[in-house]
């Protein structure tokens, strides 16, 4: 597949310490798309030394709805949508070009390596995403705290790998991580029990979900074989989970509070 023919689209808000080295990655694209949150750090600058960028500036209401208005900015047939932490490996942009140009595909699955400070880890509990796609076939939804795309046709799986690798500091996570959690705990509450998956009904008991997770991360992850750096990232997918069983404790009680008086 012709480079040209896809065009990178960012979601940005204070990624100063993640966004060179993610357009570093994407200097054969002819434009980059970053839609911004109205930052407050250095991100408008970086991105500004990049000639092929076009910033837009939006208040942020949705994952959903930022996305949405980013694809509308795109003139390209295919969309590559990365957060400002997500480093594109070599061999995946080699994968990119190998792509055959006549293809019935619609979009395209890649998988991710979780980086702790810069470091691979062996297993994470990331999901492949659906990253690549052709811009007039996609449609984001909120999905919790995060979006999903929804791509109407065919998709794939590529081989190689996009590194997520978040340099922002614990404070900025932790942040962010407890407005994740207030969002996970409006779906976990609105959702039927039968239409949520296993892994949301387990996390809605509020007791057994912090331990799994640091269970699957270390042993079924293989994360223990990382390091420090592998208990570095369990130890974050705890806290975590420990905060959406916390958030969910204190909405049942304002609940029942609300429904006694």
């Amino acid at each position: 597949m012709l480079l040209e023919r896809i065009t990178p689209l960012i979601l940005t808000f204070n990624e100063a310490p993640n966004l060179d080295r993610t357009l570093q990655k994407l200097l054969w694209a002819k434009q980059i798309i970053i839609i911004d949150s109205f930052s407050t750090d250095a991100t408008i600058e970086i991105a500004a030394a990049y000639p092929q960028v076009k910033l837009f500036k939006r208040n942020f209401d949705t994952h959903a709805t930022q996305w949405n208005y980013g694809l509308e900015q795109i003139e390209s047939e295919w969309v590559l949508s990365l957060d400002a932490d997500y480093v594109l490996s070599d061999e995946l942009v080699t994968e990119l070009i190998s792509l055959p140009e006549d293809i019935s595909t619609d979009g395209y699955f890649i998988r991710f390596k979780y980086c702790v400070f810069g470091k691979p880890l062996r297993g994470t509990i990331l999901p492949p995403r659906q990253a690549l796609f052709r811009k007039n076939r996609a449609t984001f939804v909120d999905d919790g705290h995060t979006q999903l795309v929804q791509v109407d046709g065919q998709s794939g799986t590529l081989f190689h790998p996009i590194y997520h690798d978040d340099r922002k500091p614990l404070s900025r996570w932790l942040w962010a991580q407890d407005r994740y959690m207030l969002i996970e705990v409006e779906k976990l509450q609105a959702t039927p029990v039968h239409k949520l998956s296993w892994g949301d009904r387990i996390r809605k008991q509020k007791v057994l979900a912090p331990f799994i997770i640091l269970f699957y991360c270390l042993i079924f992850k293989g994360g223990i074989l990382d390091g420090w750096h592998g208990w570095y990232y369990a130890f974050q997918r705890l806290l975590a989970e420990v905060l959406l069983s916390v958030r969910l404790i204190e909405a049942e009680q304002q609940k029942y509070t609300e429904t006694r008086y």
